[in-house]
Protein backbone atom coordinates (compact mmCIF):
# COMPACT_ATOMS: atom_id res chain seq x y z
CA UNK A 1 0.00 0.00 0.00
CA UNK A 2 1.63 3.35 -1.27
CA UNK A 3 2.13 6.05 1.90
CA UNK A 4 0.96 9.41 0.86
CA UNK A 5 2.66 12.00 3.76
CA UNK A 6 1.72 15.58 3.88
CA UNK A 7 3.63 18.35 4.31
CA UNK A 8 7.07 16.59 3.91
CA UNK A 9 10.34 18.90 3.91
CA UNK A 10 12.81 18.30 0.72
CA UNK A 11 15.48 19.46 1.92
CA UNK A 12 17.20 16.48 2.34
CA UNK A 13 15.82 15.66 -1.11
CA UNK A 14 17.74 18.09 -3.24
CA UNK A 15 21.59 18.69 -2.95
CA UNK A 16 20.99 22.52 -2.60
CA UNK A 17 19.71 21.99 0.76
CA UNK A 18 16.65 24.15 0.01
CA UNK A 19 14.39 23.82 2.94
CA UNK A 20 11.22 23.87 0.53
CA UNK A 21 7.98 21.47 1.68
CA UNK A 22 6.17 19.68 -0.27
CA UNK A 23 2.25 19.72 0.10
CA UNK A 24 2.05 15.27 -0.46
CA UNK A 25 5.00 13.19 -0.79
CA UNK A 26 5.38 9.59 -2.01
CA UNK A 27 8.20 7.12 -2.38
CA UNK A 28 7.83 4.81 -5.52
CA UNK A 29 10.22 1.13 -4.79
CA UNK A 30 8.86 -0.68 -7.74
CA UNK A 31 7.43 0.31 -11.10
CA UNK A 32 4.22 -1.24 -10.45
CA UNK A 33 3.50 1.07 -7.51
CA UNK A 34 3.08 4.04 -10.00
CA UNK A 35 0.39 1.96 -11.86
CA UNK A 36 -0.61 2.04 -8.91
CA UNK A 37 -0.44 5.84 -7.98
CA UNK A 38 -2.07 6.91 -10.96
CA UNK A 39 -5.10 4.82 -11.20
CA UNK A 40 -5.99 7.20 -8.37
CA UNK A 41 -8.28 10.20 -9.64
CA UNK A 42 -6.94 12.24 -6.99
CA UNK A 43 -3.36 11.97 -7.65
CA UNK A 44 -3.26 11.53 -11.52
CA UNK A 45 -4.73 14.99 -11.74
CA UNK A 46 -2.35 16.96 -9.21
CA UNK A 47 0.33 18.78 -10.13
CA UNK A 48 3.18 16.49 -9.22
CA UNK A 49 6.96 16.55 -9.35
CA UNK A 50 9.76 13.65 -9.46
CA UNK A 51 12.46 13.33 -7.82
CA UNK A 52 15.26 11.21 -8.09
CA UNK A 53 18.66 11.95 -6.19
CA UNK A 54 17.64 16.01 -6.48
CA UNK A 55 20.98 16.98 -7.68
CA UNK A 56 19.90 19.13 -10.84
CA UNK A 57 17.15 20.94 -9.48
CA UNK A 58 16.31 24.52 -7.87
CA UNK A 59 13.04 24.78 -5.38
CA UNK A 60 12.06 28.42 -5.59
CA UNK A 61 9.01 28.18 -3.14
CA UNK A 62 7.26 25.15 -1.68
CA UNK A 63 5.69 22.81 -3.60
CA UNK A 64 1.82 22.72 -3.67
CA UNK A 65 1.03 19.05 -5.21
CA UNK A 66 3.00 16.10 -4.99
CA UNK A 67 6.57 15.22 -5.15
CA UNK A 68 7.18 11.88 -6.37
CA UNK A 69 10.38 10.03 -5.17
CA UNK A 70 11.75 7.35 -7.52
CA UNK A 71 13.62 4.79 -5.48
CA UNK A 72 13.63 1.45 -7.63
CA UNK A 73 16.68 -0.29 -7.47
CA UNK A 74 18.47 -3.03 -9.39
CA UNK A 75 21.55 -3.49 -11.94
CA UNK A 76 21.73 -6.60 -14.13
CA UNK A 77 23.97 -6.82 -16.94
CA UNK A 78 24.33 -9.63 -20.32
CA UNK A 79 27.40 -9.62 -22.13
CA UNK A 80 27.18 -10.72 -25.36
CA UNK A 81 30.89 -11.29 -26.85
CA UNK A 82 32.53 -7.97 -26.37
CA UNK A 83 29.00 -6.36 -25.78
CA UNK A 84 27.30 -5.38 -22.43
CA UNK A 85 24.32 -4.36 -21.58
CA UNK A 86 23.37 -3.03 -18.29
CA UNK A 87 20.38 -1.73 -17.25
CA UNK A 88 19.89 -0.55 -13.72
CA UNK A 89 16.50 1.05 -11.52
CA UNK A 90 16.23 4.53 -12.18
CA UNK A 91 16.49 5.15 -8.14
CA UNK A 92 20.08 3.73 -8.31
CA UNK A 93 22.81 6.32 -7.21
CA UNK A 94 24.77 6.91 -10.58
CA UNK A 95 28.04 6.74 -8.86
CA UNK A 96 27.32 3.33 -8.01
CA UNK A 97 26.73 2.39 -11.41
CA UNK A 98 29.89 3.66 -12.62
CA UNK A 99 31.38 2.06 -9.67
CA UNK A 100 29.60 -1.23 -10.39
CA UNK A 101 30.90 -1.35 -14.23
CA UNK A 102 34.19 0.17 -13.75
CA UNK A 103 35.43 -3.11 -11.60
CA UNK A 104 34.05 -5.86 -13.55
CA UNK A 105 35.99 -3.48 -16.54
CA UNK A 106 32.94 -2.53 -18.14
CA UNK A 107 34.21 0.05 -20.28
CA UNK A 108 32.53 3.51 -21.48
CA UNK A 109 31.25 5.09 -18.08
CA UNK A 110 34.84 5.84 -16.48
CA UNK A 111 34.90 9.66 -17.58
CA UNK A 112 31.08 10.04 -15.95
CA UNK A 113 32.61 8.94 -12.63
CA UNK A 114 31.10 10.79 -9.45
CA UNK A 115 28.47 12.92 -11.13
CA UNK A 116 26.09 13.72 -8.47
CA UNK A 117 21.97 12.04 -9.07
CA UNK A 118 20.35 9.08 -10.13
CA UNK A 119 19.87 6.73 -12.70
CA UNK A 120 16.42 8.05 -13.66
CA UNK A 121 17.82 11.32 -14.81
CA UNK A 122 20.41 10.53 -16.34
CA UNK A 123 18.68 10.38 -20.20
CA UNK A 124 16.58 13.45 -18.79
CA UNK A 125 19.66 16.03 -19.04
CA UNK A 126 22.12 13.84 -21.45
CA UNK A 127 24.86 13.80 -18.62
CA UNK A 128 27.59 14.61 -19.50
CA UNK A 129 31.61 15.29 -18.51
CA UNK A 130 34.86 15.46 -19.96
CA UNK A 131 34.32 14.77 -23.80
CA UNK A 132 31.72 12.07 -22.98
CA UNK A 133 27.70 11.85 -22.89
CA UNK A 134 25.50 9.27 -21.73
CA UNK A 135 23.82 9.01 -25.18
CA UNK A 136 27.51 7.61 -26.24
CA UNK A 137 26.56 4.57 -24.16
CA UNK A 138 22.62 4.79 -24.08
CA UNK A 139 20.68 2.16 -25.44
CA UNK A 140 17.13 2.39 -24.45
CA UNK A 141 15.15 3.19 -21.18
CA UNK A 142 11.51 2.18 -20.08
CA UNK A 143 9.25 4.92 -18.72
CA UNK A 144 5.81 5.17 -17.46
CA UNK A 145 3.42 6.82 -19.66
CA UNK A 146 1.13 9.33 -16.87
CA UNK A 147 -1.95 9.77 -19.46
CA UNK A 148 -1.93 6.03 -20.63
CA UNK A 149 -0.26 4.18 -17.45
CA UNK A 150 1.23 1.99 -19.62
CA UNK A 151 5.31 1.23 -20.08
CA UNK A 152 7.00 2.25 -23.01
CA UNK A 153 10.67 1.85 -23.95
CA UNK A 154 12.57 4.57 -25.41
CA UNK A 155 15.44 3.94 -27.68
CA UNK A 156 18.29 7.00 -28.50
CA UNK A 157 16.83 7.91 -31.93
CA UNK A 158 13.57 8.13 -29.60
CA UNK A 159 15.26 10.03 -27.26
CA UNK A 160 16.61 13.01 -29.57
CA UNK A 161 19.68 13.41 -27.34
CA UNK A 162 21.29 16.54 -27.83
CA UNK A 163 24.10 18.76 -25.54
CA UNK A 164 21.68 18.81 -21.88
CA UNK A 165 18.82 17.97 -23.57
CA UNK A 166 16.46 15.06 -24.58
CA UNK A 167 12.86 14.58 -25.76
CA UNK A 168 11.73 14.18 -21.75
CA UNK A 169 13.19 17.87 -21.96
CA UNK A 170 11.25 19.38 -24.42
CA UNK A 171 8.18 17.90 -26.23
CA UNK A 172 7.38 14.77 -23.77
CA UNK A 173 8.34 17.10 -20.62
CA UNK A 174 5.90 15.78 -17.75
CA UNK A 175 4.48 13.20 -19.84
CA UNK A 176 6.73 10.28 -18.40
CA UNK A 177 8.43 8.82 -15.86
CA UNK A 178 11.62 6.98 -16.61
CA UNK A 179 11.91 3.61 -14.75
CA UNK A 180 14.86 1.81 -15.44
CA UNK A 181 17.73 2.63 -18.20
CA UNK A 182 20.18 0.22 -20.17
CA UNK A 183 23.27 1.28 -21.32
CA UNK A 184 25.27 -0.34 -24.25
CA UNK A 185 28.86 -0.63 -23.06
CA UNK A 186 32.32 -2.60 -23.85
CA UNK A 187 34.60 -5.07 -22.77
CA UNK A 188 37.40 -3.32 -25.22
CA UNK A 189 38.08 0.32 -23.63
CA UNK A 190 38.28 3.33 -25.76
CA UNK A 191 39.36 5.59 -23.27
CA UNK A 192 38.71 9.66 -24.47
CA UNK A 193 41.58 11.27 -22.36
CA UNK A 194 42.35 14.66 -24.32
CA UNK A 195 39.43 16.40 -22.58
CA UNK A 196 40.21 18.73 -19.33
CA UNK A 197 43.31 17.45 -17.17
CA UNK A 198 42.87 13.47 -17.49
CA UNK A 199 45.92 13.36 -19.45
CA UNK A 200 48.11 15.71 -17.73
CA UNK A 201 46.90 14.07 -14.11
CA UNK A 202 47.43 10.47 -15.57
CA UNK A 203 50.95 11.46 -16.53
CA UNK A 204 51.33 13.08 -13.02
CA UNK A 205 50.78 9.58 -12.10
CA UNK A 206 53.36 8.15 -14.53
CA UNK A 207 50.68 6.32 -15.82
CA UNK A 208 51.08 5.51 -19.18
CA UNK A 209 48.52 2.78 -20.08
CA UNK A 210 45.98 3.14 -17.91
CA UNK A 211 43.05 0.86 -16.76
CA UNK A 212 39.92 1.39 -16.16
CA UNK A 213 39.91 1.98 -12.72
CA UNK A 214 42.54 4.48 -13.30
CA UNK A 215 40.99 6.81 -15.67
CA UNK A 216 37.40 6.58 -13.31
CA UNK A 217 39.86 7.52 -10.53
CA UNK A 218 41.67 10.35 -11.82
CA UNK A 219 38.11 11.91 -12.97
CA UNK A 220 36.84 11.42 -9.14
CA UNK A 221 40.16 12.98 -8.13
CA UNK A 222 40.00 16.01 -10.68
CA UNK A 223 36.02 16.68 -9.72
CA UNK A 224 36.70 16.27 -5.81
CA UNK A 225 39.66 19.12 -6.54
CA UNK A 226 37.57 21.41 -8.40
CA UNK A 227 33.76 20.36 -7.30
CA UNK A 228 32.13 20.78 -3.68
CA UNK A 229 30.91 17.93 -2.15
CA UNK A 230 26.76 18.60 -1.73
CA UNK A 231 26.93 16.91 1.84
CA UNK A 232 29.45 19.53 2.95
CA UNK A 233 27.82 22.11 0.96
CA UNK A 234 24.84 22.46 -1.10
CA UNK A 235 24.93 22.91 -4.50
CA UNK A 236 23.54 20.91 -8.07
CA UNK A 237 27.41 21.00 -9.62
CA UNK A 238 27.29 22.77 -12.97
CA UNK A 239 24.56 25.67 -12.49
CA UNK A 240 25.27 26.69 -16.27
CA UNK A 241 25.58 24.91 -19.37
CA UNK A 242 28.89 25.91 -21.80
CA UNK A 243 27.28 27.88 -24.21
CA UNK A 244 27.93 27.22 -27.45
CA UNK A 245 28.29 29.52 -30.18
CA UNK A 246 28.79 30.25 -34.22
CA UNK A 247 32.79 30.76 -35.48
CA UNK A 248 31.72 34.18 -36.87
CA UNK A 249 30.67 35.20 -33.25
CA UNK A 250 33.60 32.97 -31.36
CA UNK A 251 36.45 35.41 -33.92
CA UNK A 252 34.67 38.62 -32.36
CA UNK A 253 35.25 37.30 -29.15
CA UNK A 254 38.83 35.87 -29.67
CA UNK A 255 40.09 38.88 -31.09
CA UNK A 256 39.15 40.78 -27.91
CA UNK A 257 39.99 37.69 -25.50
CA UNK A 258 42.73 35.31 -27.31
CA UNK A 259 42.77 33.55 -24.22
CA UNK A 260 39.36 32.34 -24.22
CA UNK A 261 38.66 28.73 -23.62
CA UNK A 262 36.94 27.09 -25.96
CA UNK A 263 36.34 23.27 -27.92
CA UNK A 264 35.49 22.28 -31.68
CA UNK A 265 31.54 21.42 -31.22
CA UNK A 266 31.28 21.05 -34.96
CA UNK A 267 29.49 22.14 -37.95
CA UNK A 268 31.05 25.51 -37.58
CA UNK A 269 29.94 25.58 -33.86
CA UNK A 270 32.23 26.34 -30.77
CA UNK A 271 31.55 25.42 -26.54
CA UNK A 272 32.53 27.99 -24.51
CA UNK A 273 33.88 27.11 -21.16
CA UNK A 274 30.98 28.74 -18.62
CA UNK A 275 33.25 28.91 -15.72
CA UNK A 276 36.08 30.69 -17.55
CA UNK A 277 33.58 33.59 -18.78
CA UNK A 278 32.16 33.88 -14.94
CA UNK A 279 35.54 34.00 -13.89
CA UNK A 280 36.28 36.51 -15.71
CA UNK A 281 33.65 39.14 -14.93
CA UNK A 282 35.16 38.36 -11.25
CA UNK A 283 32.50 36.13 -9.91
CA UNK A 284 34.66 32.97 -8.80
CA UNK A 285 34.67 32.69 -5.29
CA UNK A 286 32.12 35.60 -4.51
CA UNK A 287 29.72 35.42 -1.71
CA UNK A 288 26.97 37.33 -1.72
CA UNK A 289 24.43 37.15 1.59
CA UNK A 290 23.79 33.11 1.91
CA UNK A 291 24.60 32.16 -1.72
CA UNK A 292 27.49 32.65 -4.02
CA UNK A 293 30.27 30.58 -6.58
CA UNK A 294 32.75 27.95 -5.13
CA UNK A 295 36.08 29.09 -4.63
CA UNK A 296 37.62 26.59 -6.75
CA UNK A 297 35.13 26.53 -9.99
CA UNK A 298 32.68 29.63 -10.78
CA UNK A 299 30.40 27.21 -12.93
CA UNK A 300 29.45 25.87 -9.16
CA UNK A 301 26.50 27.63 -7.42
CA UNK A 302 26.29 26.69 -3.53
CA UNK A 303 24.33 27.28 -0.72
CA UNK A 304 26.42 28.59 2.12
CA UNK A 305 23.51 28.21 4.64
CA UNK A 306 19.72 29.17 4.83
CA UNK A 307 19.76 30.52 1.42
CA UNK A 308 16.38 30.35 -0.28
CA UNK A 309 15.63 29.07 -4.11
CA UNK A 310 14.69 32.58 -4.76
CA UNK A 311 18.42 33.94 -3.30
CA UNK A 312 20.37 31.61 -5.37
CA UNK A 313 17.91 32.51 -8.77
CA UNK A 314 18.19 35.80 -8.55
CA UNK A 315 22.09 35.55 -7.83
CA UNK A 316 22.21 33.66 -11.44
CA UNK A 317 20.28 36.16 -13.06
CA UNK A 318 23.18 38.94 -12.05
CA UNK A 319 25.96 36.31 -13.09
CA UNK A 320 24.21 35.87 -16.95
CA UNK A 321 23.78 39.61 -16.99
CA UNK A 322 27.20 40.30 -16.49
CA UNK A 323 28.70 37.87 -19.11
CA UNK A 324 26.43 39.00 -21.63
CA UNK A 325 27.62 42.46 -20.86
CA UNK A 326 30.96 41.46 -21.08
CA UNK A 327 31.19 38.66 -23.62
CA UNK A 328 27.67 39.43 -25.78
CA UNK A 329 27.18 35.68 -24.80
CA UNK A 330 23.68 34.63 -22.57
CA UNK A 331 24.21 31.49 -20.65
CA UNK A 332 21.35 29.41 -19.42
CA UNK A 333 20.74 27.21 -16.64
CA UNK A 334 21.58 23.57 -16.63
CA UNK A 335 19.72 23.51 -13.26
CA UNK A 336 15.87 23.14 -13.24
CA UNK A 337 13.81 25.72 -11.30
CA UNK A 338 11.27 24.38 -9.67
CA UNK A 339 8.36 26.83 -8.80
Amino acid sequence: MLQIQENVSLKNFNTFGVDAKAQYFVEINHKDELVELFMDLQWKQMEHLVLGGGSNMLLLKDYEGLVIRINIRGIEHRISHDDVYVEAGAGEVWNDLVNFCVAREYAGLENLSLIPGSVGASPIQNIGAYGVELKDVFYSCCAFELATGNFKTFTKADCRFEYRESVFKSELKGQYIIVSVKLHLSLIPNFNLKYGAIEQELKNRNVINPTLKEVSQVVSHIRVSKLPDPSTIGNAGSFFKNPIIGADQFSGIQAKFPEVVNYPAGDGLVKLAAGWLIEQCGWKGKVVGNTGTWKNQALVLVNHGGATGEEVYTFSSQIIDSVYTKFGVMLQREVNTIG
